[in-house]
């Protein structure tokens, strides 16, 4: 895989973040198909991904699922803006395999945002980072066809298909997994495969 997935990782200390999920938080493990974050249930922990992969789902008014994010490899997981303010989630996190997580919980957080003003500021440019991420998504989302998605989703990850469902991309990139096929196949008809 070349670069982050979720380019908010690339804006800040995400090492910072790292060490403090590693050295205060617990070794959680969590199987496949398992909640990080319950849709409308406050999320109390932040995760740092020791291995695994997890979707974001949000569920329309009829119950009908949409993966709204994507994560794997090393990152954080958590619903950030309801988790900072103590609301509940308006998306579940999903295991889409086993994982291992380092959590630290809400408390932990607060605390040290209480105590340590470098860290506020640290949680000030994560907010910005993943505002930032989430708006060029939004935007994509009317300024780029289908296609063009698809190819700019795989260009940087050949092998997201490794690690994630035809279903779980195809909804993430907000078309059919009938269009997501046609989109495999005629890209690999481009280049002779």
């Amino acid at each position: 895989m070349t670069g982050k997935f979720n380019t908010y990782l690339e804006q800040i200390d995400f090492s910072a973040w790292r060490e403090l999920c590693v050295s205060k938080g617990t070794l959680r493990r969590f199987v496949r198909g398992e909640e990080f974050v319950s849709l409308g249930k406050v999320g109390r922990n932040v995760g740092f991904i020791k291995s695994g992969t997890l979707k974001y789902v949000a569920r329309s008014a009829d119950g009908t699922e949409h993966v709204v994010g994507l994560v794997f490899g090393e990152g954080f997981v958590v619903d950030w803006r309801n988790f900072l303010h103590g609301k509940k989630a308006t998306v579940a996190i999903v295991a889409t395999s086993d994982c291992e997580i380092y959590c630290i919980t809400d408390k932990e957080v607060k605390a040290k945002m209480a105590s340590d003003p470098n860290f506020n500021e640290m949680v000030m440019h994560t907010t910005e980072a993943v505002y930032g991420t989430l708006y060029d998504r939004y935007v994509d989302l009317y300024v780029k066809t289908p296609q063009q998605r698809y190819i700019e989703l795989i260009s940087r990850y050949p092998d997201i298909f490794d690690l994630f469902s035809l279903k779980d991309i195809a909804s993430f990139l907000n078309i059919t997994p009938t269009h997501l096929s046609r989109l495999r196949n005629a890209k690999h008809s481009q280049v002779g495969l």
